[in-house]
């Protein structure tokens, strides 16, 4: 590990020799030299400060300028040759050699050129020490790292178009103060939905009168840990506050605390400790709502939250002019996840072998078939064969191409930012799937910089943004205790997340390497906190529509049905807007309808509590068919839905066709 301004740390045998050369202290010059280099001249009269001259007159000199006086700082002065003073201050230096290399000038009267003074220049920084005596050590880097500058430095109208290209007119290094605000203002919104909307559901879900209740499950899990011997592991198995207590008030409370921390988290109280607590009661609440908290935007809030916990400031009440830089290696685990996220999506539709992802077709029935559609995919469903293939053709080349410009410099990876989101824009109006897709644009955020995310924000503040520039950019210098927290903290997360992450992709295409096994074990062993997951929706399209229609009867001959708040039932009552809430029972219908109610033991646990009538059951649904007393006997058919067309919706006024019904529970009784 490269410890710069470190001194008196010894040096072990099993050190490596490039350890030796790495300066600890700030004295470049102390770095021994190779016998080949650059050949260096003197000045008669040496600058009080390290002086680096370039060509004010060259573009591409000028942006790359910027990014330099960031780097170095207040350490190095900078000046163009055609400065009036230049060439009587240093007679020494040819002006020729001014117009084809940056000159570095030392304090003692050397002067660098090309290569080896860019980076003696960037060495005054420590984090940029390493190349520079890389390059004094090393011959064949040397000589590699001039023949380079030389070869830019002659073709800088080519590489100024390029730069352009890339990074536009902000060349410095970005800052993400701004990016971090909206980014954690925006996660603490999700939460506070998440845990809003499941509140309104818990007692219904996992009450002890729902259809999955949680005292029950964690008094049968405790039994088996009794009888098994788990011992303290228990609490990685199953990580959950319903250990202590899992009454219907215990999960109230849960749900409570997340709401309130995720408004703390909104006005930016305690980011870092609140986003902790928020992670962990969410996963608490997973863990006991088991089915119901199981899907992919569930595990994706978990992961993001996970790693917003590194990315939120470490003071308890930070302040704007006074935050702690973002680490820039939590910023990009964060863009590596949204990565993971499409590109896996992409992937899994292509390996799954699905016929109808391979021949562009998978449209043409996915806004009828997926699980909560809207009026809106009512009408995209009527859309013509040849715009569903494009769909699906823009689609693939969204997920599979535009993913890997997040890796991009910085224009790239804007438009890949603008290509993602608008893709979530396009899914968002067509189905129900909660907070998913805020949550994907949230990370979409992540891949702009403060330049770019003031296009987001009121024109006024654009305004005062443009007249205080520096507001933006003030960040504190760093401290030991930064330090120490990159490298006990950020370096090992992100080691041991790249090395999952890594295997999760391979995995998606099906390749397992053996030395990826201790990486396998670790992902095994963390797998219970959810937080390091793959990806990938719809990897198989359903090409018809079951639906499970549920009803009761007092007399076995009339039997009225129970309709659900939006998942379909009535063909006269149009699909509807829900999201960002999820109605979590309607979700888990649709997975019913596809497989057999015996694959699905919490529909036995459901159809029971109609027979008793649990009020906190029956508030889940639109209607109770028996208000005065509950109903004898249970059952159960699935009809096929398809969605109508124009002619029959006008004339009839259907939105939905049923057809072809048959059984799916038989008739049961609480005998």
């Amino acid at each position: 590990m490269i410890m710069p301004g470190v001194r008196g740390r010894r040096r072990t045998s099993g050190q490596s020799r490039l350890y030796q050369v790495l300066p600890l202290r700030l004295d470049v010059d102390a770095i021994p030299a190779k016998a080949w280099r650059v050949k260096d001249v003197r000045v008669a009269a040496p600058p009080t400060k390290p002086l680096l001259v370039f060509d004010g007159d060259c573009r591409f000199c000028m942006l790359w300028i910027k990014r330099w006086q960031q780097i170095s700082g207040e350490a190095v002065d900078y000046i163009p040759f055609q400065s009036a003073d230049i060439a009587e201050r240093f007679p020494e230096i040819p002006r020729e050699q001014f117009a084809t290399a940056v000159q570095l000038i030392e304090t003692n009267g050397v002067v660098h050129s090309g290569a080896r003074a860019a980076l003696g220049a960037l060495a005054r920084n420590r984090r940029w020490a390493g190349p520079l005596a890389i390059y004094r050590e090393f011959d064949l880097f040397a000589r590699i790292a001039e023949i380079c500058y030389r070869f830019v430095a002659t073709h800088r109208p080519f590489f100024s178009k390029l730069t352009y290209l890339g990074w536009g007119q902000h060349v410095e290094q970005p800052s993400h103060f701004r990016v971090r605000r909206i980014f954690l203002k925006g996660l603490a919104v999700i939460y506070l939905i998440a845990f809003a909307s499941l509140w309104t559901q818990i007692d219904g879900l996992v009450g002890s009168q729902g259809i999955l209740p949680a005292d029950q499950f964690m008094a049968g899990v405790t039994e088996q840990v009794k009888a098994n011997g788990t011992g303290l592991d228990r609490y990685r198995l199953l990580p959950t506050l319903c250990w202590f207590s899992a009454t219907d008030s215990s999960l109230h409370w849960q749900c409570g605390f997340g709401v309130g921390l995720a408004v703390l988290v909104l006005f930016g109280i305690a980011p870092a400790p609140c986003l902790a607590l928020l992670w962990f009661i969410y996963l608490s609440l997973s863990t006991v709502c088991r089915e119901f908290l199981s899907f992919q935007w569930d595990i994706l809030l978990l992961e993001t939250g996970f790693l917003a916990i590194f990315f939120a400031p470490l003071q308890l009440w930070p302040r704007r002019t006074r935050e702690t830089a973002p680490s820039r290696i939590v910023l990009w685990l964060l863009r590596l996840l949204l990565f993971k996220l499409m590109f896996q999506s992409g992937c899994v539709k292509l390996v799954s072998g699905d016929s109808m992802w391979h021949n562009l077709t998978a449209l043409t029935v996915h806004y009828e078939t997926q699980p909560l559609p809207t009026w809106i995919g009512w009408y995209a469903h009527q859309l013509p064969l040849w715009f569903q293939k494009f769909s699906c053709l823009v689609m693939f080349g969204i997920e599979l191409v535009i993913p890997f410009l997040i890796f991009a410099p910085r224009r790239p990876r804007i438009f890949a930012a603008a290509w993602l989101a608008f893709l979530q824009l396009l899914i968002l109006p067509t189905g129900n799937y909660t907070f998913f897709n805020g949550l994907t644009l949230l990370l979409c955020i992540t891949l702009l910089d403060d330049f770019a995310s003031r296009r987001f924000v009121f024109r006024s503040r654009r305004r005062k943004a443009a007249d205080n520039p520096e507001v933006e950019t003030i960040r504190l210098p760093t401290s030991a205790a930064t330090t120490r927290w990159r490298c006990v903290v950020t370096i090992p997360l992100a080691t041991v997340v790249l090395s999952i992450t890594c295997l999760q992709l391979l995995a998606t295409f099906r390749v397992r390497l053996a030395v990826l096994q201790p990486v396998a074990e670790i992902h095994q062993w963390l797998a219970p906190f959810r937080s390091l997951n793959s990806y990938g929706l719809f990897a198989v399209m359903t090409p018809s529509r079951p639906e499970v229609i549920v009803e009761g009867s007092n007399d076995g001959v009339t039997w009225l049905p129970y309709e659900f708040k939006y998942k379909p039932g009535d063909p006269k009552r149009p699909p509807a807007f829900v999201a960002p809430h999820q109605p979590r029972l309607d979700w888990q219908m649709w997975f019913a309808a596809l497989g057999r109610w015996q694959d699905n033991p919490w529909f036995g646990n459901f159809c029971l509590r109609l027979l008793q009538g649990s009020p906190e059951v029956l508030a889940l649904l639109e209607n109770n068919p028996f208000p005065d007393q509950t109903p004898k006997y249970i059952r159960a058919r699935v009809y096929d839905y398809r969605f109508t067309g124009f002619a029959e919706r006008q004339s009839a006024g259907n939105w939905w066709r049923r057809e072809n019904p048959r059984e799916y529970l038989p008739v049961v009784s609480l005998r």
